[in-house]
């Protein structure tokens, strides 16, 4: 029975390093020919396997995307993740700064990977669909942050959360894509103070005095 559940665990253990020989091949080969010209057989060539075992994995190009699209935007989920419990106005403006600027910069180290996404999802629908996800993922976490904070009396409480995330997430995603392509205009940390300056200005914008 040990020597079964050994031989098990080593299966597995190859089944697993196999894949990620696959994938690292696929990351490699899209980034040197673009997704369009990418085939499986050149993954399947750099990888050292055969397409049987290919197959076993992933059931074509884009399935090989789509788990590296997953992998790239753990990163950026892990900024939307950051621990977001402001006592003020003024401290939730600035964690919310470093956050976009972290993510935006994490767009510029990503570029190139991002412009594959960007590629392939006009030719995919399973791509487009995946993408759907990821960003269906930021918009409740990001309204996690928001009701947090009205909770606490910081943000406006009479705004949909829901709805205040997906402009939110959108205002990133629009310069993500322009990062990818080389099409902003200014700098990151000026893309980054102007949007932070709009939504926490809506937002977190301080009660009415009171008078008489």
């Amino acid at each position: 029975m040990e020597q079964s559940h050994s031989q098990t665990d080593g299966r597995h253990l190859r089944s697993q390093q196999t894949r990620q020989k696959l994938l690292e091949a696929a990351r490699q080969i899209f980034l040197e020919e673009g997704f369009q010209k990418t085939t499986i057989s050149q993954i399947i060539k750099r990888a050292n396997t055969g397409y049987g075992t290919a197959y076993v994995h992933f059931s074509g190009k884009d399935d090989f995307l789509i788990v590296l699209m997953e992998d790239v935007m753990a990163a950026f989920y892990a900024i939307a993740e950051l621990p977001f419990f402001p006592q003020t106005r003024e401290e939730a403006h600035e964690m919310i700064l470093h956050q976009t600027t972290t993510f935006l910069n994490l767009a510029v180290s990503e570029r190139k990977m991002l412009q594959l996404f960007s590629e392939a999802m006009g030719a995919f629908p399973t791509v487009q669909q995946k993408w759907e996800e990821i960003r269906e993922q930021f918009v409740q976490r990001i309204a996690q942050d928001i009701c947090h904070a009205q909770r606490q009396g910081l943000a406006r409480a009479e705004v949909n959360p829901e709805l205040v995330a997906r402009g939110w997430f959108y205002s990133h995603e629009m310069y993500l894509w322009d990062i990818a392509k080389n099409k902003n205009q200014a700098t990151l940390d000026e893309i980054a103070s102007t949007l932070v300056a709009i939504y926490t200005g809506g937002l977190y914008e301080p009660p009415p005095a009171s008078f008489g």
